[in-house]
């Protein structure tokens, strides 16, 4: 690798080159004229709270996942206990045992968004650390052993029998394959996604880039479907059939007045989640969701654009709909609200996440 590549292959010029890793208002301040456009027509900068009235905010901001997870049909859902800070950390393991999770498990804050505080607890120690470390409250959940990720965007028109797929992201998590002579961090090194994660990982997991691994042999070095975690994000919205569309909106029809949202579920085979067989949905997410197949490397930020535009007028409508059947839009001091929380929320998912 010359001079050139590796400065190439420096986080700050990765970042630069690929829009991908943008920051979020500098992708979303070009289009922020259709937003208020939008606001304008529905009378309220804050019309977003109606679209799915079960859920705090409309799942736009400051959701509570075990809210969410409380109208989620148990059997489609991981086995989850919920925890308020402070916790003591004997009294969480003797929960989970008495719930009968086994390790590997998950730990998530129960507020957050883009991988923020989430971590994976493969023993007792881990649990306690992440305890101490804990500002807000959390929850743990039980490790879904499924291979595939994939995030499917939901909406359905009140009134309307049958609602929609606008767009389906297939997450390929963080992997390296070894070659019997390089670490991992060597082999991180070669992928821009590595390189982005390396300064985490060598806080978190330092022991694992040391490792050198056999030939041929692949190991998931970011086991989370995250885009900010190392994941990569590919447009499968090609996939879209009726089948699919008839199993996901049954599904979500299970769900007490969600009409829109991303549903992020781990599957055993393609196949098998068409058919409603052998899958888990570790996440349910409102208003506030993006159309996250925009982030494919193949797509342009144009491309991005024009998809997020699509999916806030969709929502647009959703909203006033139900606004009409009833349902209330936030005034501006709970809009308001509703942004100093989740700036207090974000101060402390940094400190968890750090």
């Amino acid at each position: 690798m010359n001079w050139f590549q590796r400065q190439l292959n420096r986080p700050f010029f990765i970042k630069l080159f690929n829009w991908e890793y943008w920051n979020f208002s500098t992708i979303y301040i070009p289009i922020y004229i259709i937003w208020i456009g939008l606001c304008l027509r529905a009378r309220s900068f804050f019309f977003f709270a109606a679209a799915n009235p079960r859920i705090k905010n409309g799942g736009f901001l400051n959701e509570s996942k075990k809210d969410i997870c409380a109208i989620i049909p148990a059997a489609i859902h991981p086995k989850t206990v919920f925890f308020s800070t402070p916790s003591n950390a004997d009294i969480v393991l003797l929960e989970l045992q008495k719930k009968g999770l086994r390790f590997p498990m998950i730990g998530k804050p129960d507020i957050g968004g883009r991988g923020r505080g989430i971590k994976a607890l493969r023993d007792e120690d881990d649990v306690k650390e992440y305890v101490r470390n804990a500002f807000l409250d959390f929850h743990i959940q039980e490790f879904v052993s499924y291979k595939n990720e994939v995030g499917i965007f939901y909406y359905r028109y009140p009134g309307e029998l049958l609602g929609g797929i606008s767009g389906i992201v297939r997450k390929e998590f963080l992997k390296v394959r070894g070659d019997g002579v390089s670490t991992v961090k060597d082999l991180l090194l070669k992928n821009k996604r590595g390189v982005l994660q390396l300064k985490n990982l060598e806080k978190t997991n330092s022991e694992l880039l040391a490792i050198i691994l056999p030939q041929a042999e692949e190991r998931v070095i970011v086991p989370y479907g995250n885009h900010a975690r190392g994941a990569e994000f590919l447009d499968d919205s090609q996939l879209i059939n009726e089948e699919l569309v008839s199993t996901i909106d049954k599904l979500c029809k299970e769900i007490p007045d969600f009409y829109f949202g991303r549903l992020d579920i781990r599957y055993n085979t393609w196949e098998e989640l068409k058919k409603g067989l052998n899958f888990s949905v570790i996440e349910v997410n409102g208003a506030g969701s993006e159309p996250t197949h925009i982030y494919d490397p193949k797509h342009s930020i144009f491309f991005a654009w024009k998809e997020i535009i699509r999916h806030w007028i969709i929502l647009w409508r959703i909203s006033r709909m139900n606004h009409r059947r009833g349902f209330r839009y936030l005034s501006i001091r709970e809009g308001i609200q509703m942004f100093r929380e989740n700036k207090h929320n974000s101060e402390k998912l940094a400190a968890m996440t750090a």
